[in-house]
């Protein structure tokens, strides 16, 4: 079961429950989707680079290096779960009050 607000933090390790909608207008962070976060990008679903794109976009919002970020699952998936290493906790709290007030 997926928490209602689309994360799960422990000891600086953030596991992320996105549902990634490709070939946005922008990438962007969207509302909570079914328990999941939605990530909007720009890429489209081919070779990779929507994946790539969702990295790189965390990597940037998180202040993390894109080395921290990985899929655990849902690699060929709209849903997927992302895991992410050193966190900034009080950098991850403003982020996701961002994300929530946005929409």
């Amino acid at each position: 079961m997926l928490p209602e607000n689309g994360f799960f933090l422990k000891n600086k390790q953030l596991t992320l429950y996105l549902y990634v909608q490709p070939r946005s207008s922008r990438t962007d962070w969207g509302q909570i989707h079914n328990n999941r976060i939605k990530l909007c990008v720009s890429a489209a679903p081919v070779n990779g680079q929507a994946n790539k794109q969702c990295i790189s976009f965390i990597a940037k919002s998180l202040k993390v290096s894109k080395s921290s970020i990985s899929i655990l699952q849902g690699e060929s998936s709209r849903n997927k779960t992302i895991l992410v290493n050193n966190i900034d906790l009080e950098f991850w709290d403003s982020t996701f009050r961002q994300i929530l007030n946005v929409h």
